[in-house]
């Protein structure tokens, strides 16, 4: 390992339940983010400052910028769309009682591929699915637990893939003309007592920074799998990372204060680390 420690700051401080899926959204130069269990879309320009607040009409798992303007919702009960101008359409609906959509990423190809998972977090109750822009939508995974962090490799050839209980990050060969994966295997296991993986991001060196819940850290694995950097935190439940800001240098980490008896106080907050690294453009929603 070759690091640990970079310093933190606080670009919110908000007291989000469950803080999830920071996005950088380049046509408008903001972070978005949400707080899945009080169903809340957050925005923040590190520029000025400025944050807006939406509230969903249910539990919202991810929110990703659209290609036309926009945004992409992985809601309850299915996918939903938010035009410019602020009205929401069903993209996919598909209501299974007793679960939610939950964390999300776009593909280089512009297809969302979109985790859920049970309230209870029943053993094989989640799947990962592919939609695209036309409201198609393919089962990819379906003995799911907690499906969380998905990511690319900066060439699109590699996917890693977080189903939090395995306490594993994976990674899959990928087809980038027709998205298909296959040869799943370990990149690295997180060891008993460091926390569980929950949401990826991966940088231009192709390393995979991991959030961990309730491991006070985001890690940083190569793509041969070595833990290279360690960023401790001081709130134990760390849920998603991202790049963001001028030139995608700044990481930004989304952390939640739910089941907590005595959150510390930064606990819900949306925390940057300026300069960590150089991250990769994300492609937006192709819908």
């Amino acid at each position: 390992m070759t690091g640990t420690g970079t310093a933190f700051e606080v670009a919110v401080h908000e007291e989000a339940a469950l803080g999830e899926g920071p996005t950088w959204d380049p046509a408008t130069d903001r972070l978005l983010w949400i707080d899945i269990l009080n169903s809340r879309v957050h925005t923040y320009d590190p520029s000025t400052g400025r944050r807006t607040l939406r509230r969903t009409d249910q539990h919202v798992g991810a929110v990703k910028p659209r290609a036309g303007g926009g945004l992409v919702l992985n809601l309850r009960d299915g996918i939903g769309l938010l035009d410019p101008d602020d009205t929401f359409r069903w993209l996919h609906r598909e209501p299974v009682p007793g679960r939610r959509g939950n964390d999300a990423a776009v593909a280089p190809d512009g297809s969302l591929w979109t985790g859920t998972m049970r309230y209870d977090e029943a053993a094989g109750g989640g799947t990962l699915s592919r939609v695209t822009g036309d409201g198609t939508a393919e089962v990819l995974l379906d003995d799911v637990t907690v499906s969380n962090g998905t990511g690319w490799s900066p060439d699109g050839r590699l996917m890693y893939y977080i189903d939090t209980p395995t306490r594993r990050v994976d990674v899959f060969d990928t087809d980038p003309a027709s998205g298909r994966i296959t040869g799943r295997r370990p990149l690295a296991v997180i060891e008993d007592g460091a926390g569980f993986p929950d949401g990826l991001c991966v940088d231009a060196d192709g390393c995979v920074w991991v959030a961990l819940w309730d491991g006070a850290a985001v890690r940083r694995y190569t793509p041969s799998g070595d833990l290279d950097r360690v960023i401790p935190l001081p709130v134990p439940r760390v849920t998603a990372c991202a790049f963001g800001g001028p030139g995608l240098t700044d990481l930004y980490i989304t952390t939640a204060r739910v089941g907590l008896a005595a959150p510390h106080p930064l606990a819900g907050s949306l925390l940057v680390v300026p300069g960590a690294g150089r991250g990769v453009a994300q492609a937006a929603f192709a819908g």
